[in-house]
């Protein structure tokens, strides 16, 4: 098997003193921590702008004002919820499908120039997609074609982010710093929403363009600074997530046996290396793997709806009698993620606490059920019932889906079966979140068609799909119970079933 090579980023050429012994393993981490914050935020953020500017894009409607909004054809006539749910299809579809490719390959190549691809490709045609607005393009297969290559080239950014995370961060309170790493995608889609709101008065064009070179301006901070593994500076990661010590050169001692032991056995090096990178259906068999795959299949489904048409719903829904203009609605919606971002860190805390993820993810679903009838029901009565009901709903709908995608994908992906090899990580990752992805697309999709129903059908088939969510975990959650009641890890006997 070829073996994985890793250039170190440009950065540390240009600023030597960043490496060992100047700066410490706590430093490098908190800088990896950042800069896949940063990256991934940006990448949620340049997806945020359909949802934002689809109440502008689509039919009209009657305001208080007795103004009416204009449209823009194709999506402007009587079905044109549907061709805008069609168009988060197009996207959605593409990068579930391409989810799971990027995991195969971010095994295998360098995962920071992957990264960096993937970020360069996803500003670049989420600026052509704005393009549409200054070329005046009403052509449906125009905006569906950039929308397919954006959603491959943003499947590349998750299996690379979590691998480098997984690499750089053991198992020790791993779901608290990845409940608070992965507010990123709340934080993102809150800087998407702002932003793409902010300049909307402009031209919906301008939507587009802001968050696309946003993406390709990180994307170039994390080409010149991220450090794909501890072993490329030198440090060597011990269990407890534990510095090594580091002699006067700044090599590591624990690296320096490590090279010794791979001159004294080839042989053996290569039968590790090929445990290295995990074939694609040997992951979907660990342990698992697919209870969560498929919880999230129906957690996503239901989160990225939200994402994608809760600026429209408050938009075209009447908050204490008053229609809400397109810049409200869209910041307005930006308290279901800030709801998310607790959401996050409240469930990788508690999951470290009890050490059951399953348990957590399956009550945490239970509840947002009652959080999106009162939603639905009581939202429109007043603008502080709106807020907090839309806050509650936000973190229970976003807790399990922020830990599946960021703990539980790093434990089942470092599990003793495959040796905790991070190598497994990106297939992993992307075995689960590619999943997810698949419901993602079908949610928004489904509620563009279902909409027209009615609001009510479409909460109907969000409460629909967090039962089966939870279904999926009984069986792992119960096992989770009887091991903690044992006394044990929860990964520790992840193996029995």
């Amino acid at each position: 098997m070829q073996s994985k090579t890793v250039s170190l980023a440009p950065g540390f050429t240009l600023f030597p003193t960043l490496k060992p012994p100047h700066k410490t393993l706590i430093f490098h981490q908190i800088l990896i921590f950042i800069l896949t914050f940063l990256a991934y935020a940006s990448f949620h953020a340049s997806r945020k702008p359909p949802s934002i500017v689809k109440s502008i894009l689509g039919p009209t409607i009657q305001s208080n004002s007795s103004s009416t909004d204009a449209g823009w054809a194709p999506f402007n006539g009587p079905e044109g919820t549907h061709r805008l749910g069609e168009l988060d299809l197009a996207f959605l579809s593409s990068y579930a499908i391409g989810m799971y490719f990027a995991g195969h390959v971010g095994d295998r190549i360098d995962l920071r120039l992957f990264l960096v691809f993937g970020m360069m490709g996803s500003g670049l045609f989420t600026i052509i997609f704005g393009f549409g607005y200054w070329f005046d393009v009403h052509l449906l297969a125009y905006f569906m074609g950039v929308q397919v290559v954006c959603g491959v080239f943003q499947s590349i950014g998750w299996p690379c982010v979590v691998a480098v995370v997984g690499n750089w961060f053991g198992k020790d309170k791993r779901g608290l710093i990845m409940g608070v790493w992965s507010s990123h995608t709340s934080v993102g889609n809150i800087i998407g929403s702002v932003v793409a709101s902010g300049v909307l008065e402009f031209g919906w064009g301008w939507s587009f363009l802001v968050p696309g070179v946003l993406v390709i301006v990180v994307g170039v901070l994390v080409f010149c600074f991220l450090v794909v593994s501890p072993d490329a500076l030198g440090f060597e990661m011990m269990e407890s997530g534990k510095e090594v010590e580091m002699n006067v050169e700044g090599e590591s001692v624990g690296n320096l046996e490590k090279i010794e032991s791979e001159e004294a056995g080839l042989l053996e090096n290569e039968e590790s290396d090929s445990l290295a990178a995990i074939g694609f259906l040997e992951a979907w068999r660990l342990p698992g793997v697919a209870p969560f795959a498929f919880c999230l299949f129906f957690s996503k489904l239901v989160a990225y709806t939200f994402l994608y048409w809760l600026p429209f719903y408050v938009r075209h829904t009447a908050v204490a009698g008053v229609h809400l203009s397109h810049k409200t609605a869209g910041i307005l919606s930006t308290l279901f993620d800030i709801g998310g971002v607790f959401g996050g860190v409240m469930a990788g805390f508690i999951s470290d606490i009890i050490e059951a993820r399953a348990v957590t993810s399956v009550t945490f679903l239970l509840l947002s059920i009652p959080a999106l009838i009162l939603y639905r029901v009581y939202g429109s009565v007043s603008m502080v019932s709106n807020i907090t009901l839309m806050f509650i709903s936000g973190l229970l709908v976003n807790g399990p889906y922020s830990l599946i995608t960021t703990a539980v994908a790093a434990d089942l992906g470092t599990q003793d079966l495959i040796k905790g090899n991070s190598r497994a990580l990106a297939t992993v990752t992307a075995i689960i979140d590619g999943t997810g992805s698949v419901g993602a697309a079908l949610g928004p999709l489904l509620a563009g068609y279902i909409s027209t129903r009615g609001w009510n059908s479409v909460f109907l088939m969000l409460i629909v799909a967090i039962f089966f969510a939870s279904l999926f975990l009984i069986r792992v959650a119960k096992s989770e119970i009887e091991r903690v009641n044992e006394g044990k890890g929860l990964w520790s006997g992840v193996t029995a079933r």
